[in-house]
This record gives C-alpha cells, sequence and structure tokens, in this order.
C-alpha cells in the first residue's frame, strides 16, 4: 500500500512539475510569438513598394474580370493583419481601387460600368520567413469585412494604421 502511495505522489509531483513548467513558459512563448509578429510587420512595410508591384503583375495576368484590363490599382495605407486558421501562416489585407479598361474583342467594349472605379481588397501572405502574393482579390470588400466573410478561414491578429511605408 505504501509503494502505491508512493507512486501516486510521484506522478503527482510530475504533473504539477509540469504543469508549473507550462504556465512559467506560456509568457516567454506569447513574449516570442509578438516579436514574429512585430518582425513581420515591419518587413511588409518595407517591401511594400515591390509587393504592390508584384501584386498588379498577378492580379492583372488573371484574367479576371473576364473582358477587362487592369490600368491602375492605388492602395490605402492601412494594412489589417489576419492569420489562416488552418495554416497559422499571417495575411496582410489592404484597401484598394481598381481602374479598368474593356480588352478589344472581349465583349466588354459597350459596358458603361467599365470606367467605374471599383473597391477591393488585396492579399498578401507571408510563409514564415518572407511576404508573397498570388494577386488575389476581394472585390467588393473591405479589409475588415473580408476577415468577416472569411471568418471560418481567418482570424484578426493586429490592426495597424500606417502613416507612411517605410
Amino acid at each position: 500500500m505504501v509503494e502505491i502511495l508512493q507512486l501516486v505522489a510521484t506522478f503527482a509531483l510530475a504533473a504539477v512539475s509540469g504543469a508549473a513548467i507550462m504556465l512559467a513558459t506560456r509568457p516567454l512563448r506569447a513574449a516570442r510569438a509578438a516579436e514574429r509578429l512585430a518582425r513581420a510587420q515591419r518587413d511588409f512595410h518595407r517591401q511594400r513598394e515591390l509587393l504592390e508591384a508584384r501584386f498588379v503583375e498577378r492580379a492583372g495576368a488573371t484574367g479576371k474580370p473576364r473582358g477587362l484590363r487592369w490600368t491602375d490599382v492605388d492602395f490605402d495605407d492601412d494594412v489589417i493583419y489576419a492569420r489562416d486558421r488552418r495554416t497559422r501562416r499571417l495575411k496582410a489585407l489592404v484597401a484598394i481601387e481598381v481602374s479598368f479598361e474593356a480588352i478589344e474583342g472581349g465583349g466588354m467594349e459597350d459596358v458603361e460600368a467599365v470606367s467605374n472605379v471599383r473597391a477591393a481588397t488585396a492579399e498578401f501572405l507571408h510563409d514564415g520567413e518572407r511576404w508573397t502574393t498570388e494577386g488575389r482579390v476581394f472585390f467588393n470588400l473591405a479589409p475588415s469585412a473580408t476577415v468577416k466573410y472569411l471568418a471560418t478561414d481567418l482570424e484578426l491578429v493586429a490592426e495597424e494604421h500606417a502613416c507612411d511605408r517605410g
């Protein structure tokens, strides 16, 4: 009976020690995660002009919307950061205004609305080391509305209002 009590006490002590270690390291893990997020945000702002140029190139190459050519994209300064719930990868969402022109023979030449500026959100992806873009765009949604629309896939991480792109 004494051996069983000693065994139970040993297991209990090990469990308490494990829990204490987890509690003690939680703030350290949170601090590391906050530093990774801050570094990724700084990197986004440092690389932003190049990323925006890549976005325009890739989004324009998708052929969407059909029959239209991307002529101008105006990027807002504000950035909303979200995390993919499945992959845990960080995303930067930026409000944009897009202008198009009809492609000759594309069936849109006579549509008056072609010249209307369209509001949308541009998506940028962080792969854990660097920022990229696939040219993914969410038309008719502001960045915050995009996060809400994709709430099963995205969670808001932080919102930063960048006054400069430095």
